[in-house]
Parts: C-alpha cells; structure tokens; sequence
C-alpha cells in the first residue's frame, strides 16, 4: 500500500493576500478557491512539478498565522531559484552552502518558513 502526503495546511491571517504571494511571487499553481461557506474557504496551491500542495484558507485549522517552519522544497539549482525569487520580489537569503545540499530561504508575508533545497547527489 502506498502512503502519499499530497496536502500540507500553511495557516495565514489574510488569504488573498498568501494567494497572491504564492502564487505571483513564489510562482505555485492555484488549483482551486472555493467558498464553501461563510466559515470555510479553501484554496489549493502547487509548486511547479510537486505532487504535495498546500492549502490556505479560513475555517481550515487551529494553527496561528506563521507557525509553520521547515516547509521544503526540492529543487534542481539553487542560484536559478534564487535569482527567480529575488526577481518576483520575495525577500530571499542568500544560497547557503551546507554538506547536505545547497539552500535558499523565504518566508510568506504571516512568516510561514520555507527552505528551497538543492539536494548533494552523490558521486
């Protein structure tokens, strides 16, 4: 039996405002925006090529906006992705070099933190 993590709750105070940021920033897919009711709203969001998305929204969870830290993502070039994020306006760190992959860092506007990894293949 497989088991697939395919959906992962960022909580965040303003949801259009994340739509917008994921989405135009960062450069997710929006997949869906639904207002189930006054209470429920749910926004599905994809990275580029990932089978795991994210949702946002209101009546989704308990979790405080910006709780979330250590979101990764994998990706093939960290000074590409980079130089993608700073380009669309994401306040971005610089590509840190460690042992076990190269690494850039964001935060969306609540301080949800991501890391953008470019894994070390091995020789």
């Amino acid at each position: 039996m497989d088991w697939k993590l395919e959906l992962v709750q960022v909580p965040v105070s303003d949801v259009d405002r994340a739509k917008a940021f994921y989405v135009e920033q960062v450069g997710f897919n929006a997949d869906h925006d639904h207002q189930v009711s006054d209470d429920l709203r749910f926004v599905q969001l994809t990275p580029p090529g990932s089978a795991c998305s994210i949702a946002i929204g209101t009546g989704l969870s308990e979790m405080a906006p910006g709780s979330i830290e250590g979101l990764q993502i994998v990706i093939d070039d960290a000074d590409a992705a980079h130089a993608e994020l700073a380009g669309r306006g994401v306040d971005v760190s610089d590509v840190q070099d460690m042992p076990w992959g190269r690494f850039v860092f964001f935060s969306d506007p609540d301080g949800n933190r991501w890391a953008l990894q470019q894994a070390v293949r091995p020789n």
